[in-house]
């Protein structure tokens, strides 16, 4: 039997607060909504730009820092897989859901440029801004032939 591959890789940012539980047996859930942007030209001409919201899932130690780490507005890298589910809601209806299951995550940094960090980074710290750049020509500088 041939195999088969079910792999995700998103870059987004964290679209809310994370929701963590613990389900029975202790095993600790943490649920993220990560957005994606695309950009594109559509037939008129205009340039548009259209948001895609994901369902993350994280589990166990992922879970753990996601809880100690991650914010809303913040950059992720993560890489899992595809799982789809259906529950019934209180009417009746079939309700069908997509999630990632993500087995990997990578902190690029807040949504306000804040430090990246890998998924094992310590807690974070703001950095103010450092300022312009300096100049690379005296102000005083009276040697120029202009």
């Amino acid at each position: 039997m041939a195999r088969s591959l079910n792999k995700v890789m998103l870059i987004g940012n964290v679209g809310a607060e994370p929701e963590i539980r613990t389900v029975a047996g202790g095993r600790k859930v943490a649920k993220v909504s990560i957005a994606t942007n695309r950009s594109f030209t559509d037939r008129s001409g205009q340039q548009q730009e259209k948001t895609e919201w994901h369902r993350c899932t994280f589990f166990d130690r992922l879970a753990d820092l996601v809880e100690q780490y991650v914010h809303k507005g913040d950059r992720l890298y993560i890489e899992g897989r595809l799982e789809y589910s259906q529950t019934e809601d209180d009417k009746g209806n079939v309700r069908y859901w997509t999630d990632i299951i993500v087995r990997e995550m990578i902190m690029l940094g807040s949504g306000s440029g804040g430090p990246a960090g890998g998924y094992d980074a310590g807690p974070r710290r703001r950095q103010a801004p450092a300022g312009p750049p300096p100049s690379p020509f005296d102000q005083d500088d009276d040697d120029l032939p202009f």
